[in-house]
């Protein structure tokens, strides 16, 4: 395959995820705004506080910044040197590890995304304004974690070793 098209595949899996995730902050934004535009007391702005430092700590921080953002970049990168049609064409899908990836990897991205796919239809079935209050953390943590890819890309297209496995398979 040219070079030309693993590069194209690296940054299509990069920009892709972050595509991904910004869309998602889109969708929520104006759920989170609505339930701030009420009138909230002073429980309700102390679960806002909860929910962004909650969400921010544990999924922009700990699962976006440490975990999946420099895999999802590391794992994009990869394909300058392990890129195939389907990795190049569905690179967002490789960059995650839903396929391409060590069995443990696969189960990982698929079981995450499955208890994402339930949390959100539990949130949704939440009155306002916790359904806005729980999405305003949210929407902070998809915003980190989109950043964050941002970050990391820059990083290692400037030469800075990412330090976390890419969990690909033993060839």
């Amino acid at each position: 395959m040219d070079a030309r098209w693993r590069w194209l595949g690296a940054l299509w899996g990069i920009t892709g995820v972050i595509a991904l995730l910004l869309y998602a902050v889109v969708r929520l934004s104006p759920i989170a705004l609505e339930a701030l535009s009420g009138r909230l007391g002073s429980l309700h702005y102390a679960a806002l506080l909860v929910s962004i430092a909650f969400f921010g700590y544990t999924e922009g921080y700990r699962a976006f910044q440490l975990q999946f953002s420099p895999r999802v970049v590391a794992r994009a990168l990869s394909l300058r040197e392990h890129a195939t049609w389907p990795r190049v064409l569905l690179a967002p899908a490789f960059a995650m590890g839903f396929f391409g990836a060590t069995r443990r990897r696969m189960i990982v991205s698929w079981v995450l995304t499955a208890s994402i796919v339930v949390l959100i239809r539990l949130v949704g079935a939440t009155p306002q304004p916790w359904r806005g209050i729980i999405d305003a953390g949210v929407v902070f943590a998809l915003g980190w974690g989109a950043v964050a890819i941002a970050v990391y890309a820059v990083r290692a297209l400037g030469g800075e070793d990412l330090l976390i496995p890419t969990d690909l398979p033993a060839a």
